[in-house]
């Protein structure tokens, strides 16, 4: 099931650092392949609020503790004290031929890679400053110390990297490119 490959279906997993840009392109993307169903754009499970940054569906730490005990989902993680997750409908509509499209920590593409069927992952970055200009105007006091959130390894093996510096519009056509290449 690992890896990339020219079957139907399968996970494209967007990872990158805090403030590349992640959720924008991927709101981009959505609004862009809307009449197309075959991809899905899953609400991301968080341990916090949604946000004007973050449109993530809200669970309580005692289900998400349930649902990670009990495989309830198709990947979980923390990070920065939260708990994430992506539905696990999702491996079902991945494999009915869909291509779901998430953001998850790269802390967790390896495992993806070998729990999920046809993963691609698309690393999103910027610069150091781009970030912490990004991570400062959102003035969110949940992200914790933002040097350290910075100084995160960037290691993730990708499939497609994208450099998200300029008009998110033009990082977008990168990421949506990359989709309609998945069959």
């Amino acid at each position: 099931m690992a890896g990339a490959t020219t079957e139907a279906g399968g996970f494209v997993l967007v990872v990158g650092p805090s403030g590349a840009g992640k959720d924008t392109l991927i709101r981009i993307a959505r609004g862009r392949l809307a009449g197309q169903s075959r991809f899905v754009f899953p609400r991301r499970l968080v341990t916090r609020a949604p946000s004007a940054d973050e449109d993530n569906a809200e669970i309580a730490e005692d289900a998400f503790a349930r649902g990670a005990a009990s495989g309830a989902f198709a990947l979980s993680w923390r990070a920065h004290g939260l708990g994430y997750a992506l539905p696990g409908e999702t491996v079902v509509q991945a494999e009915a031929g869909r291509i779901v499209v998430g953001n998850v920590s790269r802390g967790v593409v390896a495992a993806a890679r070998e729990s999920l069927p046809r993963v691609s992952v698309v690393a999103v970055t910027a610069s150091a400053p781009v970030l912490a200009q990004r991570l400062a105007a959102r003035g969110r006091l949940g992200d914790g110390d933002l040097a350290l959130r910075l100084s995160r390894s960037a290691d993730a093996e990708a499939d497609c990297t994208i450099l998200n510096e300029g008009a998110p519009e033009d990082a977008a056509d990168r990421l949506v490119a990359h989709l309609l290449s998945r069959r």
